[in-house]
């Protein structure tokens, strides 16, 4: 083997060695969804991109590998919120009553109200533009409530004339007048008497 195949050789592995392993990257990736999260949640209009990497302590450069583009940042940050709360209600009914689930689920729809607001012109230009399905977006959130409720009704701790559509339409009026964003004291304090409507009479 000559100097050069050598040379080359070393010069490969060194590269290779430079490379962060796939796991650093994924968890890079799900710091910089996790810091757009927040700052969508606290901005009253669309943040810039380089406002979200400047937060997260980046390069530019480094948000768009990860992001090539606005959307596919406001897609991530969606999709990611949309699985914390379809999941999020049979991992809430493994560790607490249906009752209390469902209770800490409504802080969940909050949060996903709150980051909508900061994402609102790209979400809904690209729902517009069939690139997100809202449609099932809302579907996959009914059927959530649902379970919710279903074990609520078996263990007697929510009533059996609620349906999912009823609950959903609440929560949303509750986020209308009192937003999670400098409203957080009174949205607790409807959704606890929400909560004391869903349970069962008497």
């Amino acid at each position: 083997m000559n100097d050069r195949s050598i040379n080359g050789a070393r010069s490969v592995s060194s590269r290779a060695e430079s490379r962060p392993p796939r796991a650093d990257a994924a968890r890079n990736r799900e710091q910089l969804l996790a810091v757009a999260t927040r700052v969508f949640m606290a901005a009253d209009k669309e943040p810039s991109m380089r406002a979200i990497a400047q937060e997260a302590g980046v390069g530019i450069a480094t948000l768009y590998r990860h992001f090539p583009t606005r959307e596919s940042l406001v897609d991530a940050v969606y999709q990611d919120q949309v699985e914390r709360l379809t999941a999020g209600a049979r991992d809430l009914l493994g560790e607490l009553t249906p009752a209390a689930a469902l209770r800490r689920w409504m802080d969940l729809f909050g949060d996903w109200i709150a980051t909508k607001n900061g994402m609102l012109d790209t979400l809904l230009a690209m729902i517009d533009a069939g690139e997100i399905a809202h449609a099932r977006t809302r579907t996959e959130l009914l059927t959530a409530i649902t379970v919710l409720l279903d074990a609520g009704r078996a263990a007697g701790d929510l009533r059996d004339d609620v349906t999912a559509e009823d609950v959903a339409a609440a929560l949303i009026g509750v986020f209308i007048v009192a937003p999670r964003s400098g409203s957080e004291t009174r949205a607790a304090r409807l959704l606890d008497l929400l909560m004391d409507g869903l349970r069962p009479r008497g």
